[in-house]
């Protein structure tokens, strides 16, 4: 072969390298592209703004409920057996998750006659999804994990445990007769119907039903759970 030739073959050796250099590099370019994109959308994922973001049921821009309707029997009062049925009683939905904007705790302890009455687990859940206000278990902590910041009330609660609360009585009980249906929240008492009684982060909510005499000290707080 010619040096001529020899030349030739080496310069076209070389334009090749060139481009598969340059091709090569477009290829990193574009994975580094990729990669930043992926890494971008999982922030805003992550972000507050996006869990904020999470979709509020129409139910949620309602006023809440001052009353409370269900079961009037006598205690104990079991959880609901269709937990989607007592939530719509009481304004409800039930998300598909717990919400994010919202995430606080109260506890309630209920008293008939001077003994206590369990607040049931699974309040406001089911298979098929969660209420904003519900029971994990029967230590009486009420969970309210919201979409929305929004006022919650005893009485949207009492609803989901389909359980009457009125100020004339709870469940089947009734005052008169030396009979008297009292409420207290973190240890002083609340006149007029407790079902209207806003839910705050760690209140400590008494219901209390029987004769008017002095019982037991009323708890004025509850100690949560770390976390809680």
């Amino acid at each position: 072969m010619t040096p001529t030739g020899r030349r030739s073959i080496g310069a076209r050796k070389a334009v090749a390298r060139a481009r598969g250099g340059r091709s090569g590099g477009w290829v990193w370019i574009a994975v580094g592209v990729i990669a930043v994109a992926l890494t971008a959308v999982l922030i805003v994922a992550k972000s507050p703004r996006s869990q904020q973001n999470q979709a509020v049921p129409p139910q949620l821009r309602n006023p809440p409920a001052t009353t409370a309707v269900g079961r009037e029997t006598l205690p104990p009062w079991s959880a609901p057996s269709d937990a989607a049925a007592a939530a719509r009683a009481a304004g409800l939905p039930l998300l598909s998750r717990e919400g994010t904007v919202e995430h606080i705790h109260a506890h309630l302890d209920v008293s008939v006659d001077g003994r206590s009455v369990e607040v049931p687990a699974m309040i406001g859940i089911d298979r098929r999804g969660i209420s904003p206000v519900h029971t994990h278990d029967a230590t009486g902590v009420i969970h309210i994990e919201s979409p929305v910041n929004r006022t919650f009330t005893l009485g949207e609660f009492f609803t989901e445990w389909d359980v009457t609360l009125s100020a004339d009585g709870i469940g089947g009980l009734r005052t008169g007769d030396g009979k008297t249906l009292r409420a207290f929240v973190n240890g002083n008492p609340v006149t007029g119907n407790p079902a209207g009684l806003p839910i705050n982060a760690h209140d400590e909510i008494v219901v209390i039903y029987g004769t008017a005499q002095p019982g037991p000290s009323v708890p004025a707080h509850y100690d949560f759970a770390a976390g809680l």
